[in-house]
C-alpha cells in the first residue's frame, strides 16, 4: 500500500509467479481519507484477487469485459435461449459500435447515440427496408444495462452509463388476427390435418396459450373432470435433444384456464386418442413426461415445430398468413369483441398486469368501447333537435 497523494493510495497484490518466473501483480488506485480506510480497501482487494474475481479496469475494453461477463455471469444465470439472444445482439449490434471503447470511458452519450442510430432507416440487417422494431431496440438497451450493471457490482466501474439513458419506448403494433369468417375457413382446412395439430390450434385460439406453454403442457396439468388447464411450465429450448422445462417467469403466468364445454368435450376425446398412441410408443417415448402434444416418438415437440408447421399449413390451404403467436392475439381480440372484461382476458393470457393487456390490445379495446357507447342510442329515446 503506497500513498500517492492527498486521499490517494496505490494498492498492489501479488499472487505469485507465472510459468516464466515473473511476478503476477494486480494494482489499483483508491481514494481514502485515512490510512485505516485504505487498509480496509487493500484487504477487500486482496480477497478479490485471490478469489480470481478481480478484473483490472485499465485498458479493459467492452469487448474484453463481455468475455468476463459471459464466463462469470451469463453462462450461469441466463437461460439458454436468452443467452443466445444476448450474444447475437452483442455480436451484431453492440460490439461493432462501441466494443472498442474502454469500459470506464463509455458515457451515457455513447449509449444514447447507439440507441438513436438503431432507430433510423436502414438499420435492419436482414435485407429488408425500414428500421428496427421498437421491441428490438429496447432489447438492445436491456442487454447493455445488464452488462454494465455487472460491471458496477464487480466494482470495475463506479456508475452505470446506461442507467442515465431513458429506456426506449415500445410501440405495440396492431397484430394480424383472424376475424370470425377467417376462423371458419381455418377450421375447415384443419379437418384434413393430423389430430394433434387440430387440437393444438383449437387450444391456441380458445385459451391464448403461448407456443412454449402448448408444447410444454402435460396431461397431469389438465383436469378433464373440471374442464380446466393449469399452466405451470413451458419449453423454450432443447439441449442435447432433451427439452428444457421451465416454470413460468412470473406468478401471473402460472394460471388456471377454464375450457368451453365444446373444447372440454373434444379434449376428452383427444385424450383417449393419446392414450392409444402412447401405448404403441413404449420403446421410444419419454416416460418421464406425458405431453398433451407429442411427436411420432412420444416426445415433446421443439418450440419451433408449431410455427414451422403452421406456416406451411397456411400456404398449402391458401389462407391469410398470420404468425402462430397471432393465434393468441386472435383469442384475446375475439374475447374483447364479445365484451369480456380486460381483467379476465389479462388473467387468461397470463400477463404480469392489466397494463400490459391494455398496451397490446388498446386499439381493440377502444373500438369495443365505441360500440358499447353506441348501445345507449338503442336504449335512450333521443329526440332530434329542430333546426332554428
Amino acid at each position: 500500500m503506497e500513498k500517492r497523494g492527498k486521499n490517494s493510495w496505490r494498492l498492489t497484490v501479488s499472487i505469485g509467479r507465472d510459468a516464466t518466473g515473473k511476478y503476477i501483480r494486480h494494482g489499483k488506485t483508491v481514494r481514502c481519507r485515512t490510512k485505516k480506510e485504505a487498509e480496509l480497501e487493500l484487504a477487500k482487494f486482496e480477497v478479490e484477487v485471490q478469489a480470481g474475481a478481480y478484473i483490472a479496469p485499465e485498458k479493459l475494453t467492452l469487448n474484453a469485459f463481455v468475455d468476463e461477463w459471459k464466463d462469470k455471469y451469463a453462462m450461469q444465470e441466463l437461460e439458454q435461449k436468452t443467452l443466445s439472444t444476448y450474444l447475437r445482439i452483442l455480436k451484431n449490434r453492440i460490439l461493432p459500435a462501441i466494443g472498442h471503447l474502454r469500459l470506464d470511458q463509455v458515457k451515457p452519450l455513447h449509449i444514447a447515440s447507439l440507441i438513436s442510430e438503431l432507430g433510423k432507416e436502414g438499420s435492419r440487417q436482414d435485407g429488408k427496408n425500414g428500421k428496427l422494431s421498437s421491441g428490438t431496440i429496447q432489447y438492445v438497451y436491456r442487454v447493455l444495462k445488464n452488462i454494465f450493471s455487472r460491471a458496477v457490482e464487480w466494482r470495475v466501474i463506479k456508475t452505470n452509463p446506461v442507467a442515465d439513458v431513458k429506456s426506449p419506448k415500445v410501440v405495440y403494433k396492431e397484430s394480424e388476427v383472424y376475424d370470425e369468417d377467417e376462423i371458419q375457413l381455418l377450421f375447415e382446412a384443419l379437418e384434413s390435418e393430423a389430430y394433434h395439430w387440430r387440437m393444438m390450434i383449437t387450444l391456441a385460439l380458445t385459451t391464448g396459450l403461448r407456443r412454449g406453454e402448448l408444447v410444454g403442457l402435460e396431461w397431469k396439468n389438465v383436469d378433464l373432470e373440471q374442464g380446466t388447464i393449469y399452466v405451470k411450465q413451458s419449453i423454450s429450448d432443447f439441449i442435447n435433444g432433451n427439452p428444457i422445462i421451465k416454470e413460468p417467469k412470473t406468478k401471473k403466468s402460472t394460471r388456471k384456464i377454464n375450457l368451453s364445454d365444446a373444447v372440454w368435450e373434444e379434449l376428452k376425446q383427444y385424450h383417449e386418442y393419446c392414450l392409444d398412441e402412447w401405448g404403441e410408443l413404449e420403446k421410444t417415448r419419454d416416460n418421464d413426461h406425458f405431453f398433451v402434444f407429442f411427436n411420432q416418438y412420444g416426445r415433446a415437440f421443439y418450440p419451433e415445430s408449431p410455427y414451422l408447421w403452421f406456416r406451411g399449413f397456411l400456404k398449402k390451404h391458401n389462407l391469410k398468413y398470420i404468425k402462430f403467436h397471432d393465434l393468441r392475439h386472435t383469442s384475446a381480440t375475439l374475447l374483447i369483441n364479445q365484451g369480456v372484461h380486460a381483467k379476465i382476458i389479462s388473467e387468461r393470457l397470463g400477463h404480469a398486469n392489466i397494463t400490459t393487456t391494455m398496451n397490446i390490445y388498446g386499439h381493440v379495446l377502444s373500438k369495443a368501447d365505441k360500440e358499447a357507447a353506441n348501445k345507449f342510442d338503442q336504449i335512450i329515446p333521443f329526440k332530434k333537435r329542430k333546426e332554428a
